[in-house]
């Protein structure tokens, strides 16, 4: 049995969800978000909360049902709160700015990476070393932050790179003479 399943999602105050068949559609103050159930399981509005459950007892319709609940409250609680996910750069030279909407960082490289946000994704530069990202689809958020940090990601040595707000980076000892 699903932990995470079992438990309903509440629909906050200002969101409504809309159910079509397996299409789910959430729309709150920050935006609207569509999400489809896979078929082996049901989703079902209870006393003002989402209920998710497996149509059968088979393990692809268990696997699906933990999965299922989670991305509808991701969803809920995008539309009503927003997302937020923090990069920092470390590292000499290395620094971010905004460039009309495009985010431009120079991380050690002969030229200039630019990074147009992708649609839901808003980009921030409070600080040169800080770039904070913005959204109300949390996997579309990770998978920006994910690309940004794959331009350079932080090496062992001397912790150089672009690496999460709060992320260890793990630290190795430089060569012995």
């Amino acid at each position: 049995m699903s932990r995470i399943g079992k438990k309903p999602v509440p629909v906050p105050a200002g969101a409504t969800v809309t159910l079509d068949g397996n299409t789910i559609t959430a729309k709150g103050p920050k935006g609207q978000l569509v999400f489809v159930a896979h078929e082996l399981v049901s989703v079902s509005i209870e006393n003002g909360e989402l209920v998710v459950t497996p149509k059968d007892d088979s393990k692809p319709s268990r696997s699906q049902w933990g999965t299922t609940r989670t991305m509808v409250a991701n969803m809920v609680e995008g539309v009503t709160k927003g997302y937020e996910r923090s990069l920092d750069l470390v590292g000499v030279g290395y620094r971010a700015q905004m460039k009309g909407s495009v985010l431009s960082m120079q991380l050690g490289f002969s030229h200039d990476v630019d990074y147009p946000p992708p649609a839901g994704v808003s980009f921030a530069t409070p600080k040169p070393t800080e770039i904070v990202l913005t959204g109300i689809d949390k996997q579309l958020l990770g998978q920006v932050a994910a690309e940004l940090r794959s331009y350079r990601p932080p090496e062992p040595y001397k912790g150089k790179g672009v690496k999460y707000r709060g992320e260890v980076v793990r630290r190795k000892e430089g060569k012995k003479k």
